[in-house]
């Protein structure tokens, strides 16, 4: 996919980012659709559940409305900044930043670890690491479970709601009525770069380039605000801490680690140069 000619904006300090918000805020002042506007109810809300069982009882999980500040308050700095950032991601259109977005709307534990097959140096099939799927997936249920209470909190409207802004995935009415405050993503990356880092501390860096980049696709794609990005980190940073005190996450954390050691240990796939690459331009470009 070739790279737009259109350069991606940068932004020198709080006036520039107020200035970039301009397009949003000349939307008319009522809505033409109030539908779109008001936050999407409860019952449509399409987290769901998962079937296999997390680690942490409910209790024992980090209660994220606890851990992280509101989302940025309608009409403020924070909030004229958030959009800035997406509307100056929309200039990623067509260009190999907006195609790694694109690849990295697929999420779980299979799509992350194929995700980091750069950094692995290989491409492993998940049915060689049985452990570390199950690790993976366990995790994911405690990660969604954390999120879920934040997004019901807050309920914020996901970035490209109420403007016909491009986005890299297909405008459904099942993602518009999700909620997007912080990213479960996002949040899923950070903590899958975590597990990752304490199974190969020798590539904790690589890891979680990986996952920061994975996190902010999200933004490119359009479907998250950055702040709900950055709070996605923080509450997987807690999770994983608090994963790391439970004796059935430790123990399956170790199976994992003789299971990723057995697969590299044979001969592997090769991972497609290009996409490396891909990987590494966007590490060293700045989101904005």
């Amino acid at each position: 996919m070739s790279r737009s000619t259109r350069a991606p904006v940068r932004l020198g300090g709080l006036l520039m980012l107020l200035l970039a918000a301009a397009p949003l805020r000349a939307q008319p002042a009522a809505p033409p659709d109030p539908a779109a506007k008001s936050a999407p109810s409860l019952e449509r809300d399409k987290l769901g559940t998962a079937a296999p069982k997390g680690y942490l009882s409910e209790e024992a999980t980090p209660n994220l409305v606890a851990i992280l500040p509101p989302p940025p308050a309608g009409h403020s700095a924070a909030e004229a900044a958030d959009k800035a950032v997406y509307n100056a991601t929309r200039a990623y259109e067509g260009s190999p930043r907006w195609a790694l977005a694109t690849n990295d709307v697929a999420d779980g534990g299979a799509a992350l670890l194929e995700d980091y097959a750069c950094v692995l140096g290989q491409r492993i099939d998940q049915t060689r690491v049985p452990d570390l799927m199950r690790l993976l997936d366990r995790a994911r249920i405690d990660i969604a479970r954390a999120t879920r209470v934040a997004k019901r909190r807050y309920r914020r409207l996901r970035p490209f709601v109420g403007n016909a802004a491009p986005i890299c995935v297909a405008r459904t009415p099942e993602l518009a009525d999700s909620f997007s405050y912080p990213s479960g993503h996002a949040g899923q990356g950070w903590a899958y770069g975590l597990i990752m880092a304490n199974l190969m501390p020798e590539k904790a860096t690589q890891f979680l380039v990986r996952s920061r980049l994975y996190g902010e696709s999200r933004v490119v794609c359009g479907v998250h605000w950055l702040s709900d990005v950055e709070a996605a980190r923080t509450g997987a940073s807690a999770l994983v801490a608090v994963l790391m005190t439970d004796s059935g996450f430790r123990a399956d954390l170790e199976r994992a680690r003789a299971d990723l050691k057995r697969a590299l240990g044979g001969e592997g796939t090769k991972p497609d140069p290009a996409i490396c690459l891909r990987e590494d331009a966007a590490a060293r470009q700045p989101l904005l």
